[in-house]
């Protein structure tokens, strides 16, 4: 009996049988499946459903050993519950915090480090990274190297918080490994467990993705998507409102500035999209479901996976958006 073989891009057990099934491939001596195949050459992006509930069983497995666990999160679109993951799994944990590279280079490490600490959530370590611009990834494999339990260390997160482009980062930067992970701005590209040995100490596991089915890249074509994920640094564009004027966000969400003072508003979502400032008596977007919101002093507006909006000021605002798509309050991050 042949032994079984996985595509080396996204970990699905390799078959030549079924062309619309996972990991089909027209020939098994080949490393990828179709899928990653034209995702990798092609950037032809093919959709995988997968249950939340396959994913939660691989990483309560992780639990079962006492490896090392790297948890990454998006800086941009950080998840609005970091303990969620945490509690899944009792490892040891470094929380890394990808994608500084987008926010604004104004924005000191340490601070952002602080703003993690408060939450009192127990990690090891919290790391600052940038995959796209290399930074920091030499104290990151330090890190590793203090903490591992053994040379078996996990990557887990949700999906799109950058767990393949760092594990490429780290293979390119100190391995002579060959293998590389599919990557897509896209969710479940990775659609089971990947092992990549990085050296002779440290073999990184990734895993699946966490699939936030209340994001908003779930709800946007490929076209779309690329455009709400930001390819460079942020410049954050700050509005001055009061009353009865309102907030475009491209076509995708609309703030109403209702009751309060004079109040600052500054947008963290990528350059492409465009954001205006309109009359609240323009019905602009209002077709959308509207959220009300009671604004403390500096504090985010989190729309999941496009951004968060910065309010200076205590006072209502009125939320436009789609109604798959989560928001919500948090004490302001910068």
């Amino acid at each position: 009996m042949d032994k079984e073989k996985y595509c080396s891009g996204c970990g699905v057990k390799l078959q030549d049988e079924n062309v619309l099934q996972e990991g089909y491939t027209a020939n098994l001596d080949h490393d990828l499946c179709q899928r990653c195949f034209r995702i990798k050459n092609y950037g032809d992006y093919q959709v995988v459903v997968k249950s939340n509930e396959e994913y939660l069983t691989v990483l309560k497995s992780i639990g079962q050993t006492k490896n090392l666990v790297l948890y990454i999160t998006d800086l941009l679109n950080m998840e609005k519950d970091l303990t969620e993951i945490r509690n899944l799994i009792p490892n040891k944990m470094i929380l890394v915090l990808n994608k500084r590279d987008v926010l604004p280079k104004s924005v000191k490490d340490e601070k952002l480090i602080q703003y993690f600490e408060s939450m009192d959530i127990p990690f090891e370590k919290i790391v600052v990274i940038s995959t796209k611009k290399n930074q920091n990834i030499d104290d990151l494999l330090k890190q590793i190297k203090i903490y591992q339990t053994s040379s078996e260390v996990y990557v887990v997160g949700h999906t799109n918080a950058g767990k393949s482009s760092l594990i490429n980062k780290l293979l390119r930067n100190y391995s002579t490994n060959t293998q590389e992970l599919t990557m897509s701005p896209l969710p479940t590209t990775t659609l089971n467990t990947v092992r990549i040995a990085i050296n002779d100490y440290l073999t990184l596991i990734d895993t699946p993705g966490l699939v936030d089915a209340h994001s908003m890249t779930n709800y946007l074509d490929p076209v779309m998507v690329a455009k709400v994920c930001p390819k460079k640094e942020i410049k954050p564009k700050t509005y001055q409102l009061k009353p009865g004027q309102s907030l475009l966000i491209d076509e995708l969400a609309r703030i109403d500035y209702v009751e309060g003072e004079r109040n600052s508003f500054t947008v963290f979502v990528s350059n492409e999209l465009k954001v205006k400032r309109i009359s609240s008596k323009n019905n602009a977007l209002k077709d959308l479901e509207k959220r009300t919101y009671e604004m403390k002093y500096e504090e985010d507006l989190v729309i999941n996976g496009l951004g968060f909006i910065k309010v200076v000021n205590k006072g209502t605002v009125d939320l436009y958006l789609n109604h798959n798509v989560e928001s919500f309050v948090r004490k302001s991050l910068i």
